[in-house]
């Protein structure tokens, strides 16, 4: 499967959740068996070899494919959640999004420093979501972070280090609005 093919089943959305903002639907995307299976495809050949140990899944959608790809990978799978969510002890970080605030949580025992960390999420825009993930997984030390999305809104301004030096893979890299 082409990744044109792969983009034309992306439902965009205009002005959700708020007025300005082009929405890019997955569910359309995963609702095709042949997408599933080729974004879960790409993702494990370019960790395959990384040494992943833990997957990070950003609360809700990074949990799709990322508790999938842990499986593959043979990796175990964290989830970072919005506050209150976990039942025992969490560390928190906030971040700003385009529309608003928020804050993830991951439990304080969830990832070591012999593990090597793969974040994921299901789309990046302004970088903020992902930056608070770096930052909540860094304070564990791990051996190493790699981050990844389903898709990259290439024209969407970043927020300052959002990525910090981590290595930053996407499957499709979509214009949110193109000229």
């Amino acid at each position: 499967m082409t990744t044109e093919e792969l983009k034309e089943h992306i439902r965009v959305v205009p002005d959700f959740p708020i007025k300005g903002i082009m929405f890019q639907d997955i569910s359309t995307l995963m609702k095709d068996k042949d997408c599933l299976k080729e974004l879960l495809d790409r993702l494990y050949e370019h960790y395959k070899d990384k040494g992943i140990t833990k997957v990070i899944g950003i609360e809700s959608r990074g949990y799709i494919l990322g508790a999938a790809l842990a499986v593959r990978l043979g990796a175990g799978f964290v989830m970072a959640r919005k506050p209150g969510k976990l039942p025992a002890e969490t560390l928190r970080e906030t971040y700003a999004k385009e529309y608003g605030t928020d804050a993830l949580e991951i439990h304080k025992d969830a990832i070591s420093e012999d593990d090597v960390c793969l974040i994921h999420d299901d789309l990046l825009a302004t970088g903020g979501t992902t930056a608070a993930g770096l930052r909540l997984v860094r304070k564990f030390n791990p051996r190493a972070v790699y981050i990844s999305f389903l898709i990259d809104l290439v024209d969407c301004p970043r927020a300052a280090n959002y990525s910090e030096g981590a290595e930053v893979f996407s499957v499709l890299e979509v214009i949110e609005n193109p000229k």
